[in-house]
């Protein structure tokens, strides 16, 4: 029957989306959660152990209520056994290393169990009320809960009914009933917890996981944002001081203190992306970009209408800036560049910029040349952590255009 499917495994330590925009690691609120709960929880192993202890005392409270009856040997003998047996299948159906087993043969193992619990009523004449709260337990455990709770309503109803069949009085029928039900909610309440202890405890590998991971991927995007245009420009300019050397010795040499000051800044960069903090600016990068377009040979035209304050929306605009004219350096062929910033009347800090140099490939219609690389995928990464769009494609006079927009005002990050 498909709806008495073993209950899944559903574990939170699963693959949580193996990106580092996904699951826990890009909810800050559920990440901190799941730390507290790790925090607070105790140690797997413990867990289990408590669970042991309990079920292995149950099944002595059994043993001993067997005892006091004064039963005959082979009675005294076959209860050991139906209380040994009994025991390792409760362990078959809450023990984790068996899921596989359990999801293929839980159908028998729980009609022996079912077997184990009733039989000693009708072959021996006597039963053992505890044991039906272990089967109780095992249907919580096992099946879907669409079909445990209605059996388990069924084995609290059946140890009520052995009362009367053994000639017990109807209060000790009512007073079998509430073990079997207590003792099935105690050992599937704590085989819960002990699963969920586990739980916890593998989300919080995966969210350390998650966390390095997502700390390479900065480091990466920094490197490839910042120190790629740096290293092109040290190019560009190091190409032209060695034309310019036999010729013009003096602007060669401004070529170089010119390459002497991107290095050291470099440096400052790659200083700044390992303690994991970078501040940037939008209009000093846009007079960087100038000059290095210049140097270029290409017309720069520069129209900075906006002055963001300080601060993470500003930084990610002037990265924008650095990675569009890094990617326009290296691969288009441009002779003027448009480069403007402003904000919008929705509060918005506005940055395009535009350039004469798409390259049309054959066959492939009217798209550019122009290769994003990883550089414009980091860019639409930055942009939307902070709730900002990247827009790139032709505009009517056949330019690349790269626009690119955030919201000055940042909404508060909760801690954690």
């Amino acid at each position: 029957m498909e709806v008495a499917a073993p209950r899944g495994e559903n574990r939170v330590g699963t693959p949580l989306g193996e990106s580092a925009t996904g699951g826990l690691g890009s909810n800050p609120t559920l990440s901190a959660t799941v730390r507290a709960m790790g925090l607070n929880a105790p140690p797997p192993r413990l867990a289990r152990s408590v669970v042991l202890i309990v079920e292995c005392s149950f099944v002595l409270i059994g043993f001993l209520n067997i005892l006091d009856a004064k039963p005959g040997k082979l009675a005294l003998v076959s209860s050991a056994i139906g209380f040994s047996l009994v025991f390792l299948l409760q362990l078959v159906h809450t023990t984790e290393r068996l899921g596989r087993f359990r999801a293929r043969w839980y159908r028998w193992t729980l009609t022996l169990q079912a077997l184990l619990t009733y039989l000693p009523l009708f072959a021996l004449g006597f039963g053992w009320g505890g044991m039906a709260g272990f089967l109780g337990a095992s249907l919580l455990l096992v099946l879907q809960p669409v079909v445990a709770w209605p059996l388990f309503g069924l084995v609290a109803a059946a140890a009520w009914a052995t009362g009367p069949l053994l000639g017990m009085s109807p209060l000790n029928s009512v007073y079998i009933a509430v073990s079997t039900v207590l003792t099935g909610l105690i050992v599937y309440g704590l085989n819960r917890l002990a699963q969920l202890v586990v739980e916890v405890q593998e989300a919080q590998t995966e969210l350390a996981r998650l966390a390095v991971t997502q700390e390479r991927l900065r480091f990466a995007r920094d490197l490839h944002d910042l120190l790629g245009y740096s290293l092109s420009a040290v190019t560009l300019k190091s190409e032209l001081a060695c034309r310019l050397v036999p010729t013009d010795p003096e602007r060669a040499l401004d070529e170089l203190r010119s390459i002497l000051e991107i290095s050291r800044q470099a440096l400052s960069d790659v200083r700044t992306v390992a303690r994991g903090y970078r501040d940037m600016s939008l209009t000093t990068e846009a007079v960087s970009a100038q000059a290095v377009l210049a140097a270029a040979g290409i017309q720069a035209e520069v129209v900075c209408r906006a002055d963001p304050p300080e601060g993470e929306v500003n930084t990610i605009m002037a990265t924008v800036l650095r990675e569009a004219i890094t990617n326009l350096l290296r691969h288009s062929k441009a002779e003027n560049c448009r480069i403007e910033s402003w904000t919008t009347d929705a509060g918005e800090l506005a940055l395009t910029i535009a350039n004469d140099g798409v390259q049309t490939v054959t066959g492939s219609g009217n798209r550019s040349a122009t290769s994003d690389g990883s550089g414009l995928g980091n860019l639409q990464f930055r942009l939307t952590s902070i709730g900002g769009q990247l827009v790139s494609g032709l505009d009517e006079e056949g330019w690349f255009v790269l626009r690119a927009t955030a919201p000055l005002r940042q909404p508060a990050r909760r801690a954690g």
